[in-house]
């Protein structure tokens, strides 16, 4: 899929961390339950994709390209906050979710299997 070119600013892009991949993981979290509803990747350029369009969009490892939640299933995520952590390795994005955020259909990746 093809997205947008965005810039990420300097100083946000100083602040992650990346993986070996210059990857960062994304723990996507509903604004209102705060119920957690996936963790997904974000490079760069996804991260500056979702800051510039307030839509989440993310960077699928096993198919090597970005997605933007929702576009071809409808369930779309508006973001309302973003925010990294203390050390910069973790996001944080807050969304209104429309439909459900797993792949399964599922409100949430974790309601399936429950260790506890």
């Amino acid at each position: 899929m093809s997205v947008a070119t965005y810039e990420l600013d300097p100083a946000i892009a100083a602040r992650l961390k990346r993986n070996d991949q210059g990857l960062v993981p994304a723990v996507v979290q509903d604004h209102e339950t705060k119920d957690v509803l996936m963790m997904a990747w974000m490079d760069d350029h996804a991260l500056a994709h979702t800051l510039a369009t307030r839509r989440g969009t993310y960077y699928s490892r096993s198919r090597g390209e970005y997605w933007v939640k929702g576009e071809t299933s409808g369930n779309v995520q508006e973001v309302k906050s973003v925010a990294l952590d203390c050390d910069g390795d973790t996001i944080l994005v807050t969304v209104a979710q429309t439909g459900g955020a797993c792949h399964t259909g599922d409100t949430t990746c974790f309601d399936a299997d429950r260790l506890l």
